[in-house]
């Protein structure tokens, strides 16, 4: 069965590196303004607080996305922060934080992360009971059906040797194993005797599993099956009912999917409550004035 999982508005590393910069000549403090007990310097720039919590929160991203997390990787994003900081000073003392576009990624980036911070808080208060899990489990488990197979395969270039093999077969059927071994160009196979295991036919190609559903317990494939590999003689071992998997074994998928819905919902309902109004069509330029039309002239009196 599978369980889908997705993450909803999070936000990045490289965003909160960036939130960093944007955010430097508004929440960076001089070093003697910044009580130690609350807000421990990692560095200072220029009189400017490079809190630890700060370089803590972005080493955390990081090794969240897979980056090491060691003395060298925290100097590196010291480093960065230290780089954003200075020119960041150098970017307020050339104005650039008055401009409209700053001002607009600024506020956009803010707005991000106040979304995030809620939706994390969502996520902490959106936990599901054991009662509600196993009725998302129920209603899953029942749509689960069709059957599991069981079997063995041979796969060759030629059809007449499919057929030669399979002509093989039916005087000692019990050689499968043994002519996969020989004769199967099926790498993955070939070594266990053409045993795939248990599988759903849905996932093999349709030629493949639609033989497969038509075969009986024990009983070998009386026709080669054409595939886009090549032609397969197909031995059917078992089958059985595809059986969900216990519920215990599924539990933190179908917590983690439950929450995830339940925040959705959350969202959509706040943004249905939302007044969300089209912005007004820009009024159509008035039409030019007519240019005035010259009077023709008189024509001149006929004299005789």
């Amino acid at each position: 069965m599978k369980l889908l999982k997705s993450r909803i508005l999070l936000a990045s590393a490289t965003s909160l590196l960036v939130l960093g910069a944007c955010n430097s000549d508004h929440s960076a403090k001089p070093a003697a303004a910044v009580p130690a007990a609350k807000e421990a310097a990692e560095v200072t720039v220029n009189g400017i607080v490079i809190s630890k919590k700060r370089v803590d929160m972005l080493v955390q991203q990081a090794a969240g996305n897979g980056q090491p997390d060691n003395p060298e990787a925290r100097q590196g994003i010291v480093d960065k922060l230290i780089m954003q900081t200075v020119v960041a000073e150098e970017a307020v003392k050339k104005g650039l934080d008055k401009s409209p576009e700053v001002i607009e990624q600024i506020d956009l980036i803010r707005q991000s992360v106040l979304a995030n911070a809620y939706v994390q808080d969502l996520i902490k208060t959106s936990t599901a009971s054991d009662e509600v899990l196993k009725a998302e489990y129920e209603k899953i488990k029942a749509t689960i059906t069709g059957s599991e197979y069981k079997a063995r395969h041979i796969l060759v270039e030629k059809e007449a040797d499919a057929k030669d093999i399979i002509a093989r077969l039916r005087k000692d059927p019990g050689s499968f194993e043994k002519l996969a071994m020989e004769k199967s160009k099926d790498a993955g196979s070939k070594a266990r005797g053409g045993e795939l295991g248990w599988f759903d036919a849905g996932r093999m190609v349709p030629e493949f599993g639609a033989a497969v559903s038509k075969l009986e317990k024990g009983a070998i494939t009386p026709e080669p099956v054409k595939t886009q590999y090549g032609y397969h003689v197909i031995q059917l071992e078992d089958a059985k009912p595809v059986e969900a998997p216990p519920f215990e074994e599924v539990k933190p998928h179908l917590a983690q999917q439950v929450q995830q819905q339940n925040v959705k919902k959350q969202l959509e309902e706040l943004k249905a409550k939302a007044r969300i109004e089209p912005a007004a069509a820009p009024a159509a330029p008035a039409a030019p004035a007519a240019a005035p039309v010259p009077a023709t002239p008189a024509a001149p009196a006929v004299t005789k």
